[in-house]
């Protein structure tokens, strides 16, 4: 449960960061305003691709953490702890199910569209000068932030919901 928002505000702080710095200046440098004035969607051309990418990356980035994450588990609990290493591939592979893996990818999409979503907000609405896109990146940063906490809750109530009403159709399996 923790791993999907632990990849999502890293990458909140990285890519949304980087989203909200690069729009932020072209707005800025009213470059955002060229755009308008070629006759092009600024939204299409400059939000759409990043939102698209956001969606694609966050789960991809969650299903690599969560790897990571049993990678790491392993190399402390064998050597340092002394647990056998059959046992501890045993034990993983018992307490994670196959629902936990897709609800940590479908978080995934929620949050990388919140991560785009609030870092492109921010950069298209940012302060004039560098103060400006300065804080506009932190106000990214925290907004994504919260919002991803919000959305997990969310998320955690409505999943938890859903498995409930499906578990006893697992015991039927």
């Amino acid at each position: 449960e923790l791993g999907p928002v632990l990849a999502a505000v890293m990458l909140a702080g990285r890519v949304g960061g980087a989203l909200t710095a690069e729009l932020g200046t072209m707005n800025v440098t009213e470059q955002i305003m060229a755009v308008r004035s070629m006759g092009t969607d600024p939204i299409r051309y400059l939000v759409a691709p990043r939102m698209i990418a956001c969606l694609l990356l966050t789960p991809i980035l969650i299903i690599y953490a969560d790897f990571l994450g049993m990678i790491g588990g392993y190399l402390i609990s064998v050597p340092y702890l002394g647990i056998n290493s059959r046992a501890y591939w045993n034990f993983s592979a018992s307490g994670v199910e196959l629902w936990d893996i897709t609800i940590g990818i479908a978080k995934g999409f929620f949050f990388g569209a919140a991560i785009a979503g609030v870092s492109c907000y921010k950069g298209f609405h940012c302060k004039e000068g560098a103060e400006g896109v300065g804080q506009a990146c932190t106000e990214g940063f925290v907004g994504s932030f919260i919002i991803i906490l919000g959305i997990d809750f969310v998320l955690v109530v409505v999943f938890k919901a859903i498995y409930a009403s499906l578990w006893p159709l697992k015991l039927l399996l």
